[in-house]
Parts: structure tokens; C-alpha cells; sequence
């Protein structure tokens, strides 16, 4: 891919509950007030055939295999995938409200093969930069709406947290720009170090895959 213009790839990673949505918007404002074009995109897309699939589980109104779940949402991220290396390749900055790692981190969770979870996704766009909003378990499931889905239990979220831990370390070794934020901090504390990591991401380099 050529590097000429190119927009950036950045990953908002999280448990459920974190703030990533909001910072995922707060970013978009930002860089739209800065006259820079950015896209947002958020995994699971439900607005997919895939996504609706996936919807329902989440939700509990359909019951699939852990393995099939995970497929799909990796799935999910493959049709999309498309359209964000033209964006990019457009100049358009793409911001990703989870992706890959979190398919990992939470079919891990739940017993599947280390490995096997990460095979899906091989070939996907890597990003330039991939942040992890960290906030305890307890403090999420004290937040709005905690509980409305499937995963959204602390013993779950507990056991999410930790695999993000191990990706965070596996990727760092392979030299991705991987980043843990305190987002128990203030919405606009954490805004700030965001909006600082995305200004210092390099698009001179070509953009690899995972």
C-alpha cells in the first residue's frame, strides 16, 4: 500500500463499559474540527447480515457455539475490511471502536485455543495504534446500561482483562504500538492523551497486516 496521503489506523480497545464509544465520538470531533477526514467504524457492525446475527446473541435471543460466534464476529471485521484500506488509502483517518483483540480476549475467556483465536483475523489490517481504555470490572459494572448484554458480568470482564494484559505483551513484542490509559481518569484527561498518541502516529511506513 502506498504511504503517499494515507490515513491512519487506530484502535480503541476496552471492556465493556470502558468509554470507548464516547472517546471513539470525542476523537471524531476532534479531527473533524481540525479539518482532517476521519471515519468511524464499530465492531460488531449489527447493521451487517452478520451483524444482526451477532446482535441476537449478544442480546440472548439466539443461542450459537462459541466457535460460530466467534467466526462471525471475525467475519464481521473481514466485510468492513475493504472499505477501510480504501479509506485509508484516501487519506481518511479510520477509528475503530474495538476490533481483533477483542475477538481474542473474549473467546479466550471463554476456554477457545489461544491460537485458534487469533487465526481468523491473520491478514486483517494492523494498526498503527491500538489504546486500551483500563478500568476495573467493578467500576464498569457500576456504569449505565452494565448487564443489558452477554459477557457484561464481572467474573467475565475479569477474565477479559487479563487477556488483554497477554495481547498487549505478545504485540508489543511483535512492535505494534499497543497502550494502556487510565480511563478512570476524567473524560477529558483521557481525551487529551488519545487525541497526543493519534498525533504521533507514523504513515510514512506502509501499512502491514496482522
Amino acid at each position: 500500500m502506498s504511504t503517499q496521503n494515507r490515513g491512519s489506523l487506530v484502535v480503541i480497545e476496552g471492556l465493556d463499559r470502558s468509554g470507548k464509544s464516547t472517546q471513539c465520538q470525542l476523537i471524531l470531533e476532534n479531527l473533524q474540527a481540525k479539518g482532517k477526514k476521519v471515519q468511524l467504524y464499530k465492531f460488531p457492525d449489527r447493521s451487517t447480515a452478520i451483524g444482526k446475527k451477532i446482535d441476537a446473541y449478544l442480546k440472548e435471543t439466539s443461542q450459537l457455539s462459541d466457535q460460530v460466534i466467534h467466526l462471525l464476529f471475525s467475519a464481521n471485521r473481514w466485510e468492513l475490511i475493504d472499505d477501510i484500506k480504501s479509506k485509508i488509502q484516501s487519506g481518511v483517518t479510520c477509528v475503530l471502536d474495538r476490533y481483533a483483540f477483542s475477538g481474542i480476549a473474549f473467546s479466550a475467556a471463554k476456554g477457545l485455543n489461544w491460537e485458534w483465536c487469533k487465526s481468523p483475523d491473520r491478514g486483517l489490517l494492523r494498526p498503527d495504534l491500538v489504546i486500551f481504555l483500563h478500568v476495573s470490572p467493578e467500576i464498569a459494572a457500576k456504569r449505565g446500561q452494565y448487564g443489558e448484554e452477554r459477557y457484561e458480568n464481572i467474573e467475565m470482564q475479569k477474565m477479559v482483562e487479563k487477556n488483554f494484559e497477554r495481547i498487549q505483551r505478545e504485540y508489543t513484542e511483535e512492535k505494534l504500538s499497543f497502550v494502556t490509559l487510565d480511563a478512570s481518569s476524567s473524560l477529558e484527561t483521557v481525551h487529551s492523551q488519545i487525541i497526543n498518541l493519534i498525533d504521533k502516529v507514523d504513515v510514512s511506513r506502509a501499512l502491514e497486516t496482522l
